[in-house]
């Protein structure tokens, strides 16, 4: 079983029995918001992705992937050729290391500065390319046509419908037993969709990488 974009809007219509215009109109908004929960709750090693860019030399800010969640990984290539790990750190810590910007160096560490820039220590000597191996956003079932899937709505059907009844009903103001049934029946979908997903999906750590989720 799956869901195509328009199958979605007309399940959630069907099991709330609402179609209020209001309602209708915010149906796209209840979908992502499972997306969401779905995306911060399960970590899919296919919702991962490698992007090549260049650190600027004498700025210690970093540009983040516009899709960009959480990292695994952040790398240069060095002088020699040679691919060089950066530490994952709490800002404060990059800032205490490297408290003065204008002084460069090779970079040793990074941080999720704010929503659109990870902090580098030291702040590179140099135009080094570098390679970011993160957990992005995958475009929203919401983006696309009425007949649309996506890799959610098409293996994650349960989730996406239960999780999207939760916020459609949380905007009705619904009976607290109903909301309690939706809860669970979302949560058995998200532990399910967790043992694919970290489970069977990854074997070894070493091998496959392990996400960094920074503080919210």
């Amino acid at each position: 079983m799956s869901f195509t974009y328009a199958q979605l809007k007309s399940a959630i219509q069907d099991y709330t029995e609402n179609t209020e215009t209001s309602f209708v109109n915010n149906l796209p908004i209840f979908i992502r918001q499972a997306e969401e929960r779905i995306l911060k709750n399960v970590q899919l090693s296919l919702f991962r992705k490698n992007v090549t860019s260049t650190f600027a030399s004498g700025n210690r800010l970093f540009a983040a992937p516009a899709d960009f969640l959480a990292p695994f990984s952040l790398s240069y290539v060095d002088a020699s050729g040679d691919h060089q790990f950066l530490e994952f750190k709490d800002p404060s810590f990059v800032q205490t290391f490297h408290p003065k910007p204008a002084t460069t160096g090779s970079p040793r560490f990074y941080a999720v500065f704010d929503i659109d820039n990870f902090i580098i220590g030291p702040t590179p000597d140099s135009n080094y390319a570098t390679e970011i191996h993160y957990f992005y956003r995958p475009t929203s079932l919401t983006a696309g046509a009425e007949s649309g899937t996506t890799w959610l709505s098409e293996n994650a059907e349960i989730a996406m419908l239960y999780g999207s009844l939760i916020e459609a009903y949380t905007y009705m103001k619904g009976e607290p037993d109903l909301t309690a049934l939706y809860e669970k029946r979302f949560g058995e979908a998200l532990v399910a969709l967790k043992m694919f997903g970290e489970a069977k999906e990854v074997n070894d750590e070493f091998m496959t990488g392990k996400v960094v989720r920074p503080k919210q």
